[in-house]
């Protein structure tokens, strides 16, 4: 074997199976990838986002941009790489407490390393581990709460984790709000509608409630 082969970089492929060490070093060695997830000890990497992802995607996004933007002491992300239970999911979007407000996560590498309080999957190409390796990761992770957005069926699935298993929730007139995020109202009715008027008044409703004022507050005083 010619020693150019010999140093070629090892890489990381769909369906391959490695640690989350080996995970992490090979994607270093490969610049140039920027979509990749390590489930359980298998590797999956995402087809092409279509349209429909898209848009959701960006809808999702921008209510939890401005519920944080609103918020003291919780931020959200997007499509970053998470260190949890030997694994390293990307979801779509995610909010933590920070921990100087009594978050759990830390940052390792400039890697976020816990579950966050709240996680967003869109679920299109990715249905299938979605709804499977990744919906067990997440429970098993600890993830407060994991909104899986069905693009094919056109609903939500907002689970919420009580005692160590996810319990589906049930939205009052189409709102589903946030346990573990008090004031992280969406209108799923208006999400769908693509009514962003409506989903705006939702939101801001929930960041003017008593529930959204008492959790800032516990978070400022948990503050160290």
């Amino acid at each position: 074997m010619t020693s150019s082969l010999l140093n070629y970089p090892p890489l990381i492929r769909p369906g391959d199976h490695m640690s989350l060490e080996e995970f992490l070093e090979r994607w270093e060695q490969m610049p140039g990838l920027k979509f990749a997830e390590l489930i359980a000890g298998t590797v999956y990497m995402p087809s092409p986002v279509f349209l429909a992802h898209m848009r959701l995607d960006s809808r999702v996004q921008g209510l939890c941009s401005v519920y944080c933007m609103k918020s003291l002491g919780v931020e959200s992300g997007t499509n970053g790489t998470w260190l949890m239970s030997g694994s390293a999911p990307q979801p779509d979007c995610a909010i933590r407490i920070l921990p100087e407000f009594g978050g759990h996560t830390t940052v390792k590498g400039g890697l976020v390393s816990g579950a966050p309080e709240f996680v967003v999957e869109v679920c299109h190409s990715s249905r299938a581990y979605d709804l499977g390796p990744k919906l067990s990761l997440y429970q098993i992770a600890g993830v407060g709460e994991y909104l899986a957005i069905l693009v094919e069926e056109g609903r939500f699935e907002w689970r919420i984790l009580v005692n160590g298993s996810y319990e589906l929730m049930t939205p009052d007139a189409g709102v589903y709000r946030s346990q573990i995020l008090p004031g992280l109202w969406i209108n799923s009715t208006a999400f769908w509608n693509e009514d962003s008027p409506t989903l705006l008044q939702t939101l801001e409703a929930g960041l003017a409630s008593q529930e959204h004022q008492d959790f800032v507050a516990r978070l400022a005083q948990a503050k160290l």
